[in-house]
C-alpha cells in the first residue's frame, strides 16, 4: 500500500511540470491582439524611402499616379494635386491632407473624403484601422488555404468613418490579409482584400496590390498598386 502511495505521488509531481510546459506553449500559441495588429501594419515607422504607385478604378480603367513616400512616423501618398498623411504618435494615429505644401488636420466629417473622384476614402488609403487602439481576438479561420488570426478593431474614440473592422492576419506571415469595414449600424460598407505583397528596400514586407470593394453604391472596385 505504501509503495502505491509513492508512486502516486512520484506519478503528481511528474505530470505537474508538464502541464506548466503544456500551459506555456498554449499562452505562446496566441498572442496579444496588439500584437499581431502591430507586426500586420504594412507600412513601419522608422524607415525613409520613396515608391511610385496608382490606384485603379476597374470598372473605367482610369489610372491616377501617386507617390508613397516614408519617411519617420510619417505615410504620405502624394497625388497631382492632394496629399494624405497619416501620422502615428505614441497615443495613436493622426490622419491629415496637404496641398501647396499646406498640411491640415482632416476632419472626422472628412474621412469619407473620395480620393480623386474614386469611391474609395481618405481613411481607406491610409489603412488607419491598422493603428486604431482597440483590438481583440475574435477567433481563427482559413483565408486562401492560410490559418489566420480573426481580429475585431473598434476606433475606440479617434475619428473613423467605420463603427468596426474585422481584420485577418496570417499566423505563419503574420500579414494582414483582408479586411472588412462596418458602419454604425453593422451593416458591411467597404472589402479590403490584398492581392499580392512584396519587399520593402530594408528587407520588411509591405503589400504590392491591394483590392478595395465599395458595397454602398452596388459594387465598385478600385485597385491600389505599388508599382517599384
Amino acid at each position: 500500500m505504501r509503495r502505491a502511495f509513492v508512486s502516486l505521488k512520484r506519478s503528481r509531481v511528474l505530470v505537474l511540470p508538464l502541464l506548466l510546459m503544456l500551459a506555456a506553449r498554449t499562452a505562446r500559441a496566441d498572442p496579444d491582439a496588439q500584437t499581431i495588429l502591430k507586426n500586420a501594419r504594412l507600412a513601419q515607422t522608422g524607415q525613409d524611402w520613396t515608391l511610385a504607385g496608382h490606384l485603379l478604378v476597374e470598372s473605367t480603367g482610369q489610372k491616377i499616379p501617386f507617390t508613397l513616400v516614408l519617411a519617420g512616423d510619417t505615410i504620405r501618398y502624394d497625388f497631382a494635386d492632394d496629399s494624405i498623411l497619416l501620422r502615428m504618435g505614441a497615443n495613436g494615429a493622426q490622419l491629415l491632407e496637404g496641398a501647396k505644401g499646406d498640411t491640415k488636420t482632416v476632419s472626422p466629417a472628412r474621412y469619407d473624403k473620395p480620393v480623386e473622384g474614386t469611391d474609395i476614402t481618405y481613411e481607406d488609403v491610409s489603412l488607419n484601422f491598422l493603428y486604431w487602439p482597440k483590438a481583440k481576438i475574435d477567433g481563427s479561420e482559413i483565408v486562401d488555404t492560410l490559418n489566420c488570426w480573426k481580429l475585431h478593431l473598434e476606433p475606440g474614440g479617434q475619428p473613423s468613418a467605420y463603427a468596426a473592422v474585422e481584420l485577418w492576419v496570417s499566423m505563419r506571415t503574420g500579414n494582414f490579409l483582408e479586411g472588412e469595414g462596418y458602419d454604425a449600424g453593422g451593416k458591411l460598407v467597404k472589402r479590403f482584400k490584398v492581392v499580392s505583397g512584396q519587399r520593402d528596400p530594408d528587407g520588411g514586407w509591405m503589400l504590392k496590390q491591394m483590392r478595395i470593394e465599395t458595397l454602398v453604391k452596388g459594387d465598385s472596385i478600385t485597385k491600389l498598386f505599388i508599382d517599384k
